[in-house]
C-alpha cells in the first residue's frame, strides 16, 4: 500500500509539472501572436461599437464604428454627422472589444481602399467637410482634389456648398496633418 501512496504521489507531481510546463508553452505563444497584431486587426472586430478616438487634433471623438479601411475608420455620430479619421492620426482608442481579427485576413479589396480614395469621392461629391488637422486647427471646406500626399480644399462657410461666390480662399492640406474629416449631416 505504501507503494501505491508513493506512485500516486509521483504521478500527482508529473501532472502538476506537465500542466504548468503546459500553461507556460500557452502563455508564450499567446504573446508571440499578439506580437503579430495590428492597431487595424484590433479595431476591425469593432463594427457597431461606441468607440471614443482621441486623434492628434486633440480632443476625442466619439461614435459607432460603422466601416473601416486599409487606414481609416468611419465613426457615426451622435446626431448623425459621420467622421472619418485617419488611423495614422489616432492617439488612443476606447470601446473596442477584446476580441482582434487574424492578421493577414483583410481582403485585397477593402486593404486597397485607402484614405486617399474615401477622400477623391467626398472630393467628387462635393460635400462640404470640417477638416480637423493636427495640433488642433480646422477648417471648413468643399475638397476639391487629392494628390498623393496632400488635398487642395475650397475654404467655405461651415457646412456651405462650394460656390464660386462663397469661397474665401483655398488651401493645401498634407494628408499627413490630417487628423480626421467631419461631414455635415
Amino acid at each position: 500500500m505504501r507503494w501505491d501512496a508513493l506512485f500516486d504521489d509521483l504521478a500527482a507531481q508529473a501532472q502538476s509539472l506537465e500542466r504548468a510546463e503546459r500553461a507556460a508553452r500557452i502563455e508564450e505563444r499567446t504573446r508571440a501572436e499578439f506580437g503579430d497584431l495590428a492597431l487595424l486587426d484590433r479595431v476591425r472586430t469593432a463594427v457597431g461599437a461606441r468607440l471614443r478616438v482621441q486623434t492628434s487634433a486633440g480632443g476625442t471623438l466619439g461614435g459607432t464604428l460603422t466601416r473601416w479601411g486599409g487606414d481609416w475608420l468611419l465613426l457615426a455620430e451622435d446626431g448623425g454627422a459621420e467622421v472619418l479619421v485617419a488611423l495614422a492620426a489616432v492617439v488612443t482608442i476606447g470601446g473596442l472589444p477584446p476580441a482582434a481579427a487574424v492578421p493577414g485576413t483583410v481582403d485585397a479589396v477593402t486593404a486597397r481602399l485607402g484614405l486617399r480614395s474615401v477622400l477623391r469621392r467626398l472630393a467628387r461629391d462635393r460635400a462640404p467637410v470640417r477638416l480637423l488637422l493636427a495640433g488642433g486647427a480646422s477648417v471648413d471646406a468643399v475638397i476639391d482634389r487629392v494628390g498623393s500626399d496632400f488635398l487642395e480644399a475650397a475654404v467655405v462657410a461651415p457646412g456651405e456648398a462650394r460656390r464660386a461666390a462663397a469661397v474665401r480662399g483655398v488651401q493645401i492640406v498634407p494628408t499627413a496633418a490630417l487628423a480626421a474629416v467631419r461631414r455635415f449631416a
